[in-house]
């Protein structure tokens, strides 16, 4: 599984809320892709999502979040998965299915150099 997000900001969000505090990575890199004419791809509204769907305890286990995205990966329905980010909701993550018979036809760009803003990492 590949995951993205619709735009850079939101993916350094989701990357910075892993990272631990003084832990800036200086060898980061990002990328842009288009998904191929004609592949939508699926989106998954909170609703359709376990209660809770945001918390640590629903990670794994049956009907969790983990176990939907492996359904979605082995059912090959689409190339990517829109989901709800877990740090800002109303924005979406992209989830992308290597396994999908048109991971081929994914336009990527080149990669970017990525830095994140030192303030970003100063210890109270």
């Amino acid at each position: 599984m590949v995951y993205a997000s619709t735009s850079l900001s939101l993916a350094a969000i989701e990357l910075f809320v892993h990272l631990e505090p003084g832990q800036a990575p200086n060898d980061l890199v990002y990328l842009s892709a288009i998904l191929p004419e004609g592949e939508p791809g699926l989106t998954l509204q909170s609703a359709e999502l376990p209660s809770e769907w945001w918390t640590d305890n629903l990670a794994a286990g049956p009907g969790s979040t983990r176990d939907l995205g492996d359904t979605w990966m082995r059912d090959r329905s689409s190339l990517a998965l829109m989901v709800p980010s877990v740090p800002i909701r109303s924005e979406w993550n992209v989830l992308v299915n290597p396994l999908h018979s048109r991971m081929s036809e994914l336009q990527i760009d080149s990669p970017q150099p990525f830095v994140f803003d030192d303030r970003m990492f100063q210890q109270a």
